[in-house]
């Protein structure tokens, strides 16, 4: 008890100590977190409906082929998206974000750039705010980069008080546009270790300058709030391409008509965005909406979060890690009070399937709530409190048969296992007691070693133990010389008269058989011999003894007399049973009545009798 005790104690302070570490820190399960909650964003979502007034303008596969014969191969002149812009800007959108990078200018077709810029230059005039994106490029080209205290202004890039005056850094901004035209913020793809984008940044810090993302820059442009932080998690909506798309090819065809044959209003005061998702341009992420989820469509949802203000959340670290402590405690607790293992992991199982749901609902309420890793960490460590106590109760059971493999046969060992504390308290029991007594063994010492005389008893008892099994009996004890056993205990046995009979029977047959080996090994066979008394009748049966030591034993009247019985066989009969052993086994064996005799401790006198068939 104490043993177990310490050991829970320490398990349990072990056991905190690595929950709080891996919570806090490590986060090696943070994997498991992400794809149960990708799961439940991705069922959530599907209820969901994307904010109607962000329409994506997409060059799809369509786009790529229909305008080939009408301006080339992609990318093609930006004089077409000077053309499209002067479209759009008749219906009023509220902005137009680009998702195009325009990084290089066009060498070959310079004329084509003017027109894009002039357009853009006519629209800034209008106040239709217009978008370009600019791409970070990696940490490693920074020394070739520019200095960011000269294009901050250009950029927007805003200083914090950790700025490096002298830094550089290497960014692709729009430079085939106008630089007095640049509203321009990163699009950089956000991924998580698993390589699935979750969040998207606000702003990225380069050294401390504060440079805004594309997302960011349009909210802030069109009024909305901000949060003043690097990135938000995103709240997606829909499933696969959610927001509703125009290809690029059916509007620019539209406007080049006379005769306009779409709606000349479905543009007004939406936040367009322009770009491609066609199959050649691979403008793919992973996230988890989908593996093949549009980079457009990514865009647009942080748009889409930052105009409705409806990013995620996630608890604080202490939340789960106070949760956690308080479940791996309420566990301790159980097993330290030696519950029935299976209660608290019930309950465990209750509470895992209300944190999955409450999981599921917090969605509804932007929260993003991981419930594995502390889940995972209260079940392993309830598991391993289990498996532990599962231990000790096969060991204990093992120790159980051990101790009553010592009195019964095997077989009837095991089906005691199934209820090991059976005769702790002891039972009343219809029993049937042999003893079975060396004659001679005085002689049979004389002469003898000690461990001459021990080897002879071992040999013996061996062999007539096994008879006694064999007849489905229990050895109760060794008394010097004589063997002590019962039958109907501890399995219910209705012949257990019978079975003792005959057990006797084929003991006086062992006798003769180790007699004769006797006769080989030395010239004592002679003067070995033995009686067999047996009684039946009502005896308690179970482990009698103090807390210290037990033993499972027979006591009662009826052990006495079967001792006495034993007493009476010299110079009368090898084996001499009762009367009440004689009438159980009527009918199946035949006794030859012996007469009656007057036993020690009783006034009336015991009918005996003797097996026909014994020598």
């Amino acid at each position: 008890m104490k043993s177990t005790g310490r050991f829970i104690h320490l398990f349990s302070l072990l056991f905190l100590l690595i929950a709080t570490v891996e919570i806090s820190t490590f986060q090696f399960l943070a994997s498991n977190d992400a794809r149960l909650s990708d799961f439940l964003v991705r069922q959530h979502a599907k209820k969901l409906q994307a904010d109607t007034d962000i329409v994506i303008i997409n060059i799809d596969d369509a786009s790529l082929a229909r305008m080939h014969n009408q301006v080339g191969n992609w990318p093609w002149p930006r004089s077409v998206h000077a053309e499209l812009l002067d479209g759009i800007a008749r219906q009023a959108p509220r902005a137009i974000v680009f998702d195009l990078t325009f990084e290089q200018k066009d060498l070959y077709r310079p004329e084509s750039d003017a027109r894009f810029n002039e357009s853009l230059h006519h629209l800034q005039q209008q106040g239709l705010p217009i978008f370009f994106p600019m791409i970070r490029r990696p940490i490693e080209n920074d020394l070739d980069g520019d200095l960011l205290v000269e294009i901050a202004p250009l950029l927007g890039l805003t200083a914090s008080s950790q700025r490096l005056a002298n830094a550089r850094a290497a960014f692709e901004p729009p430079r085939a546009i106008d630089q007095s035209l640049w509203q321009v913020g990163t699009i950089n793809f956000r991924k998580d270790r698993d390589g699935v984008g979750r969040s998207y940044d606000l702003y990225t810090n380069v050294y401390g300058w504060l440079a805004p993302s594309l997302p960011a820059k349009v909210a802030e442009k069109l009024g909305y709030l901000v949060p003043k932080q690097d990135s938000i998690l995103l709240s997606w909506r829909g499933e696969r391409n959610p927001f509703r798309r125009i290809s690029y090819v059916d509007l620019y065809e539209d406007f080049e008509r006379q005769s306009s044959t779409r709606p000349s209003n479905e543009l007004k005061d939406k936040i367009l965005i322009i770009g491609t998702d066609a199959s050649a341009l691979h403008d793919i992420r992973v996230t988890p909406i989908d593996s093949l989820y549009s980079g457009l469509d990514i865009l647009a949802t942080s748009i889409d979060n930052l105009k409705n203000q409806r990013s995620m959340q996630t608890p604080p670290i202490w939340i789960n890690l106070f949760a956690c402590v308080l479940c791996i405690i309420a566990v301790y607790l159980s097993f330290l009070a030696r519950i029935n293992a299976l209660y608290p992991g019930f309950v465990l199982t209750g509470i895992s399937v209300i944190a999955l749901v409450g999981s599921y609902i917090a969605l509804s309420s932007l929260w993003l709530v991981h419930i594995v890793t502390p889940l995972a960490l209260v079940w392993t460590y309830y598991f391993s409190l289990a498996l532990r106590a599962y231990w000790l109760e096969l060991r204990k059971r093992q120790k159980t048969e051990e101790m009553f493999s010592r009195f019964v046969n095997p077989h009837v060992v095991k089906e005691l296992g199934k209820n090991e504390d059976w005769g702790q308290q002891g039972q009343s029991r219809e029993i049937t007691i042999l003893f079975s007594d060396i004659r001679g063994f005085t002689t049979l010492c004389e002469n003898r070693t000690p461990q001459e005389i021990v080897d002879v008893l071992n040999r013996y008892f061996t062999r007539q133990v096994a008879v006694v099994f064999k007849h489905n009996g229990a050895v109760d004890k060794f008394i010097g010389d004589c063997i002590m056993a019962f039958w109907g205990a501890p399995i219910d046995n209705p012949a257990h008269a019978l079975n003792a009979v005959q057990a006797a029977m084929e003991m006086a047959e062992v006798l003769q058989e180790f007699k004769q080996e006797l006769g080989v090994a030395g010239t004592l066979a002679g003067d070995f011999d033995v009686g067999i008394g047996i009684h039946s009748g009502p005896a308690v049966v179970g482990f009698i003894g103090s807390e210290e030591r037990k033993e499972f034993t027979v006591i009662g009247d009826t052990v006495n007399l079967a001792s006495r019985i034993e007493g009476l066989t010299k110079g009368v009969s090898r084996i001499l049973v009762s009367r009440e052993t004689m009438l159980l086994c009527e009918g199946q064996l035949h006794f030859q009545p012996l007469g009656s005799y007057k036993v020690k401790g009783r006034e009336q006198e015991v009918e005996l009798f003797a097996p026909i068939s014994s020598h």
